[in-house]
């Protein structure tokens, strides 16, 4: 994966063989945690949402001058990255096997990064697409009839109606093309199929 300050990426995986890589509410809370140990530190998060077997986030990497690890190059900044994600990754697959009495790997052996500044003019309706996207993904697997009804997405913070704080809400304001008074109509609305398209690898 290559990573370059300030750009905009949708993130995602799934379990191996599309696999069940979370079991219980504990399981989403642990990951939770781990992101904001590994990953925040490198990432303003936008909008994430975990699923049963897979997971999405919508993320601007932070500026160079903002990360505490030291390196040289283009390179080594997204080396750093790529390892911190696969560090996430690896810590979580051990707790799980631990947990579930299981051996070997949980998700599928590359992650996706799309960078969405590679649409340039169009960026923000593809940043924007992809938000939506990100937080309408209970609803497409029918988990839930509503997207409030979701516990495991950064909707509910953007609705108002949890304080959570992983994601960065003033940046996402500038970035997204989204109306905090009209959010939960827009959300619900059906997304173009144009930029969806291009929000993956």
């Amino acid at each position: 994966m290559q990573f370059e300050p300030n750009y905009i990426y949708h993130i995602y995986n799934r379990g191996n063989n599309k696999q069940l890589i979370f079991f219980n509410d504990e399981n989403y809370l642990f990951f939770l945690r781990k992101i904001r140990k590994e990953l925040l530190p490198h990432f303003s998060f936008l909008a994430y949402c975990l699923m049963p077997n897979h997971f999405h986030f919508l993320v601007q990497v932070k500026d160079v001058s903002h990360s505490s690890d030291d390196f040289k190059s283009s390179d080594d900044f997204s080396k750093i990255i790529s390892n911190k994600i696969a560090i996430l990754l690896r810590s979580y697959t051990r707790a799980i096997n631990n947990q579930e009495n299981r051996t070997g790997s949980l998700f599928q052996q590359k992650t996706k990064a799309k960078c969405l500044n590679d649409y340039y003019s169009s960026m923000n309706e593809y940043v924007t697409a992809c938000f939506y996207y990100i937080h309408q993904n209970p609803i497409h697997a029918q988990l839930v009839k509503k997207i409030e009804d979701w516990k495991y997405s950064s909707f509910l913070d953007y609705a108002n109606l949890r304080n959570g704080t992983l994601c960065d809400h003033e940046l996402a304001l500038e970035i997204i093309n989204f109306d905090e008074i009209n959010f939960l109509e827009h959300s619900r609305s059906i997304l173009n199929e144009k930029y969806l398209k291009g929000i993956w690898m």
